[in-house]
């Protein structure tokens, strides 16, 4: 059976919410890689660790035993990608991811994404990013990014609809871990 598993897609596909309960279910260890990505700062998602330090960190985290990994690496984090037994690729249209980020966001921040709050810039900022996805025209993760490293892994995929809910899309990995 599969030990290890690495989840991607545009941001609010819900890579993270499938991992978590991923690795709920199969009672192994889960790592967000925005933890690892991110230098914690007030408001946060501000200053990104460099990249070596990020694939140390999450090298040391790792070790050898079993894991769900969720969040995009590809760029930097080949080294870490290798090592999976199966990557998972959540596409979910962006009207859908939209809307999730909007709903996150207030969730995690409230009035401070609000007009007026002092996170409010940022995040749109960030939704505006998170749109143009599909098109690749901002810097980052990116539609065609994505395709390119897909059509390159050496490890194998399976591409799963986000719209789905997680139950649904737990059962189809767990179903492809059997295979």
């Amino acid at each position: 059976m599969t030990k290890r598993i690495y989840i991607s897609g545009a941001s609010g596909s819900g890579v993270s919410t499938l991992g978590a309960a991923l690795a709920a279910k199969l009672q192994v260890p889960h790592v967000d890689v925005d933890d690892y990505y991110w230098f914690p700062t007030d408001p946060p998602f501000v200053h990104s660790r460099p990249p070596a330090e990020r694939v140390n960190l999450l090298s040391n985290r790792l070790a050898e035993g079993p894991w769900i990994v969720s969040s995009a690496m590809d760029g930097w984090g080949d080294e870490i990608i290798q090592r999976a037994e199966l990557v998972v690729f959540i596409e979910t249209p962006t009207a859908v991811r939209i809307e999730r980020l909007k709903a996150r966001e207030l969730r995690s921040y409230g009035d401070r994404v609000l007009p007026g709050g002092d996170m409010h810039a940022n995040h749109q900022a960030f939704v505006a990013w998170a749109q143009s996805y599909e098109a690749g025209t901002e810097g980052g993760r990116s539609r065609p990014r994505h395709e390119r490293w897909l059509s390159q892994l050496d490890v194998p995929c399976i591409r799963v609809n986000g719209e789905l809910p997680t139950a649904d899309l737990l059962k189809q990995v767990l179903v492809e871990m059997k295979d």
